[in-house]
């Protein structure tokens, strides 16, 4: 059977190589009579990847010990859904995951609409870059990072799944993650092939779905691995500028700038050659997240070995860099397109907010891979921390926030639509701010950070109210909704982490103390197990004024082939003041010690994200429906 999977991966890689090799000549004379016979290498090479994931997740279900993956990230007591889990829970096994989901990308649109309204050379080029693409991730599946390497002896057992990724945040934050990432292929693929074959037909426009969709997908992954370190980690926070989290977040900023400049070349006919090179630093950022983790060459909590990828990650990121930017230095469209901008317009507002992000995503790159910069002239590097990134970051966000609020009162070549309602979100920011600042709130960063997200909301109620039925227009709930649950997020951000309070005491059943206003009283410790670990759970009871609002019910568990205890949390959820417990150690019943954070607003964070993810698909186009724009 895993001979069958390692003969289907190093089928399809012959075949997309081949494939890619002769679109190449293809190209090279200019002709585009193999179109036919690259779709189908997409079509045979697409199979076989699903065959061998389908004998991948086949051995994880039926608990295979003679695969070495299989034993090494389950056991018989994984329930399914975690069994399923471990899919992509190592370096080899999220390899072929997200090489599956590009054979399914590749699939999906080789038989879209906007596919079959390509020239036939247009769809030629693009089978070029994407089956090169394709060979690349075959290669380190047959290679460095094989998934079906095999064990003559087979362990009775499994190791199992690590602690940390038993939760439902790592059930979705890694596939949403590796989608986003494989969909971005579509639109850096589609725009190379334009660019070389003078496709008369805008990329952007049949590319809109696909970065929309993609963006949309990393944005889950990114916010759910966010409320994943709340909910598993114990530690009370939900963003610690891990490299990891940053790894993810680095590709996002690029796409985020995308979105708004493909609106631009949609409206006015320029930033081409802007789109063009952002199409391709998505998936560049891309397989640099992917090289980050992967590499080894930072520490984070919840980083992989190198296992022999790192080198060809960093390789393939050069060629690409390479052949994009020659495409564009050459290619017959990259001249095309006025790049002139008028500073007080709203596509001065979409560079400015371009240029914004660049910043954020350079300070994040630069501050993950400070370590290894520093060893040039440091025996022990070390790097940057929180402080860094807050100090930096922050200020840029709640920039980035105001300039949602202004940009869709300028016109797009310049001045001001509406200019009472530019003044009036103006008065909103600095009445909020002024506000704080005379109450002598700390810091006033966070007052700005909550004046931003006040200024974004005033805006888009002033914008629903500014024509009848607007307010329910698909590009209105799209654009403008999500600038306004990106508000909601900002708002969560800017009050629950500078204003968390937190408390840590030991205790024994039967004492109390108080914190924040509340009163907490331990009234005991319950102990059960399972086949799949042991549970010490302290029963926290909590009032306020003399009003019991709940227990908390703080967990230790030591799971099965891990004898280190795994903190699991306990919430008494909030709109206002969520009280979030934890315990580290257990010394009989006495709890060493219990820690309790008072987190106001945080829920508003999760309530922002879901809205941001969902939101963005109202403005997916549909084939022959017209093209409506709420943004005037």
């Amino acid at each position: 059977m895993y001979l069958l999977a390692n003969g289907a991966l190093s089928i399809a890689l012959l075949l997309v190589i081949l494939a890619a090799g002769f679109a190449c000549l293809e190209a090279w004379n200019g002709r585009d009579r193999g179109l036919p016979w690259l779709e189908r290498a997409n079509l045979g090479s697409a199979s076989l990847v699903i065959i061998a994931s389908a004998i991948l997740l086949r051995a994880l279900m039926l608990h295979d010990f003679s695969l070495a993956y299989v034993a090494q990230y389950t056991d018989t007591t994984l329930p399914l859904f975690y069994t399923v889990t471990a899919f992509w829970a190592g370096q080899a096994g999220s390899l072929l995951f997200w090489a599956l989901c590009m054979a399914a990308a590749g699939l999906l649109f080789m038989f879209s609409r906007g596919y079959q309204d390509l020239a036939p050379r247009t769809r030629s080029h693009f089978w070029l870059f994407f089956l090169a693409l394709q060979a690349f991730f075959l290669l380190l599946l047959t290679g460095p990072s094989n998934p079906f390497v095999t064990v003559d002896s087979p362990p009775p057992d499994g190791q199992g799944l690590n602690p940390l990724l038993r939760s439902i945040g790592m059930i979705l934050h890694p596939p949403l993650l590796f989608a986003g990432y494989a969909g971005f292929a579509i639109p850096a693929c589609l725009a190379l092939a334009s660019v070389m074959s003078e496709e008369r037909k805008r990329w952007v426009d049949i590319a809109h779905n696909w970065n929309i969709t993609s963006w949309a997908l990393l944005t889950s992954g990114i916010l759910l691995g966010g409320w994943w370190a709340y909910m598993e980690l114990g530690w009370g926070g939900y963003w610690a500028w891990d490299p990891v989290e940053n790894a993810s977040l680095i590709p996002w900023f690029s796409a985020t700038a995308l979105l708004h400049t493909m609106l631009v070349e949609r409206r006015l006919g320029d930033m081409r050659r802007t789109n063009v090179f952002l199409a391709c630093l998505n998936l560049l950022l891309c397989l640099f997240a992917t090289y980050l983790v992967r590499s080894g060459v930072v520490e984070s909590l919840h980083a992989f070995g190198s296992g022999g990828v790192g080198g060809p990650l960093l390789l393939a990121m050069i060629s690409g860099a390479v052949i994009s930017l020659g495409v564009l230095a050459v290619g017959p469209q990259a001249r095309t397109g006025s790049e002139d901008t008028h500073p007080a317009s709203r596509r001065g507002a979409v560079m400015m907010l371009v240029w914004l992000l660049s910043a954020l995503g350079a300070v994040v790159l630069l501050g993950t891979i400070w370590p290894v910069i520093s060893q040039l002239w440091e025996a022990n590097p070390v790097g940057v921390n929180q402080g860094f990134y807050n100090t930096i970051c922050l200020p840029l966000f709640t920039a980035m926030t105001m300039l949602l609020a202004v940009a869709p009162w300028l016109g797009w070549t310049g001045g001001v639509r509406q200019p009472g309602a530019l003044v009036a979100v103006a008065c909103t920011w600095c009445v909020i701010l002024i506000a704080g600042w005379w109450s002598g709130v700390d810091p006033l960063l966070s007052v700005a950070g909550v004046a931003s997200a006040a200024a974004v909301t005033v805006s888009c109620i002033l914008l629903a109210l500014q024509r009848k039925g607007l307010a329910r227009s698909r590009w209105f709930l799209g654009s403008h909704g999500s600038h306004l649950a990106f508000a909601v997020i900002v708002l969560g951000v800017a009050v629950s982490g500078p204003f968390q309070k937190s408390y840590e005491t030991p205790l024994s059943p039967g004492e109390k103390f108080s914190f924040g206003g509340y009163d907490f009283v331990y009234v005991e410790k319950r102990q059960r197990e399972t086949p799949e670990m042991a549970i010490d759970e302290a029963v926290i009871s909590v009032s306020k004024d003399g009003k019991p609002l709940g227990q908390l019910t703080p967990q230790s568990r030591i799971y099965r082939n891990y004898n280190h205890p795994s903190s699991e949390v306990s919430i008494l959820f909030s709109l206002g003041e969520e009280l979030y417990a934890t315990i580290h150690d257990l010394d009989g019943d006495r709890v060493t010690p219990l820690k309790v954070n008072i987190n106001p607003m945080i829920n508003w964070v999760w309530i922002g994200s879901l809205a941001v993810c969902l939101l963005p698909f109202f403005v997916l186009r549909r084939r022959g429906a017209p093209q409506e724009d709420s943004n005037g």
